[in-house]
């Protein structure tokens, strides 16, 4: 393995916020960012060096981008993995397509994990509504309805509570096949996100709370307020699947702890994660740092954290609203994504407020932390 030398350039599928971070790390560690995306001027491309626009499954724009960089890697799931195979025919890729196929899919996705020996979510794919009737019948209501693919921030799922939530929920969710989960009585949801190189060294992240709003990510707790032995579990959990997969970048692992004390792994996302936001103020090596690491052969540092962290997104036109009060606010640290247009339940930027180790409040004290961004989660 050959470290890629400074002064390289690494193309990024995909032109948004976790790209453009990708590509600003990129750059402190002496690397070009080349960014493959359909949206002009969107943000990752205001970062970059360069920029290829165009389709993610057109040969044309993918020779053009190939041509630019000299190793590739991607931002987002919802890209084109056959693009990413004549991509991997010009210069490596990472993570592999292979990968990128493999999380796509819940299908695919659950079945591996389960092949591998880790829990999740009981399930049942569903490509009728009579298997639908019948998933149902064996996993019971409530239940959450879903599709396979493209779904994201709570797009392309329904919850069924009734019988009569069946036909409906069937008819709007698209594209099928989708797919039936029990519904979980789960007293966090939690995540890891590890690093791999290119030789198999992996760098860890601690386990974090994620709470949500609207099915979006609101605030992330670094770290997670659980037992030490359930945290070990679930970086051990993130450790299996990452070799499991043959990982080469990053991935994070997205987990419920229910009732009983029990972690079930819920998704997988092979590319830098919106619950991993903390590391960039947080740790000396943010995400987006091991991620570019792994991607170009470089050593991979602990992934340590020097203070604990709340991180709190952005949606929105109400909380960019906002924004003048969040500059304004001692302790806030503000990251603006530079998207054009504040749209409802979309991600315009994040806060990160730091705490010593061990001294994260709980939630009074986070909500007077985070000023006028404070209140319950």
């Amino acid at each position: 393995m050959t470290p890629l030398p400074p002064g390289a350039t690494i193309g990024i599928v995909g032109g948004g916020q976790l790209g453009r971070m990708s590509a600003m790390a990129a750059a402190r560690l002496g690397y070009r960012a080349h960014i493959l995306t359909e949206e002009p001027q969107g943000p990752a491309a205001q970062v970059a060096a360069g920029t290829t626009i165009g389709p993610y499954d057109d040969p044309t724009t993918i020779a053009a981008f190939a041509a630019c960089v000299d190793v590739v890697t991607f931002e987002f799931e919802n890209v084109s993995a056959a693009g990413l195979d004549l991509l991997a025919a010009a210069r490596p890729v990472h993570p592999s397509p292979a990968v990128l196929r493999l999380t796509q899919a819940r299908v695919t996705e659950k079945s591996f994990i389960n092949a591998a020996g880790v829990p999740t979510v009981a399930w049942l794919p569903v490509g009728s509504p009579e298997e639908l009737a019948a998933a149902v019948a064996q996993l019971g209501l409530p239940a959450v309805l879903k599709t396979t693919r493209l779904g994201y921030d709570g797009r392309g799922q329904a919850m069924l509570r009734t019988m009569a939530d069946l036909a409906p929920a069937y008819e709007r969710l698209s594209p099928k096949p989708l797919i039936l989960e029990a519904f979980v009585d789960f007293a966090c949801e939690i995540s890891v996100i590890i690093a791999r190189g290119q030789d198999g060294q992996m760098a860890v992240f601690d386990a974090v709370e994620n709470r949500h709003r609207h099915h979006i990510l609101d605030l992330t707790l670094a770290p997670a307020p659980i037992t030490p032995d359930l945290a070990a579990q679930a970086q051990a959990i993130a450790r299996e699947i990452a070799v499991a997969i043959g990982l080469v970048g990053l991935l994070a692992v997205e987990m419920f702890v229910d009732a009983s004390g029990h972690i079930l792994v819920n998704e997988l996302a092979p590319r830098p994660h919106n619950s991993g936001h903390w590391t960039i103020d947080a740790c000396p090596a943010s995400q987006f740092e091991m991620h570019i690491r792994a991607v170009a052969g470089l050593p991979l540092p602990p992934a340590t954290r020097h203070s604990d962290a709340v991180m709190k997104n952005l949606v929105g036109p109400e909380a960019t609203a906002l924004w003048p009060d969040i500059l304004a606010t001692p302790g806030l640290i503000p990251h603006l994504y530079g998207k054009a247009e504040a749209r409802a339940g979309r991600k315009m930027g994040h806060v990160t407020r730091l705490f010593a180790r061990g001294a994260l409040p709980g939630q009074f004290g986070l909500s007077a932390a985070l000023g006028v961004l404070g209140g319950e989660s």
